[in-house]
């Protein structure tokens, strides 16, 4: 798999993580990308270990502070 520059996630995993910020649900990122809610899940365990961190909301603010997602990237109410 190939991996980010600005991280070690994989592209795949910045792919979920991007949708993920923007505050879509497990099963509207698994549609968007073409993939299974199992596999959203699976990557989003995989984010959350290479960021040591337990939830969304720290894994899009630990993105957001490492620059990997630019804070116009996610949704604003």
């Amino acid at each position: 798999m190939k991996k980010n520059k600005k991280s070690d996630l994989t592209a795949r995993e910045l792919d979920v993580l991007k949708e993920m910020v923007q505050g879509k649900s497990n099963k509207v990122i698994g549609k968007t990308l073409f993939i299974t809610q199992h596999t959203v899940k699976a990557h989003l365990t995989q984010i959350y270990k290479k960021f040591g961190v337990t939830n969304r909301t720290e894994a899009a603010m630990r993105a957001i502070d490492k620059g990997i997602i630019l804070h116009q990237d996610s949704e604003q109410p």
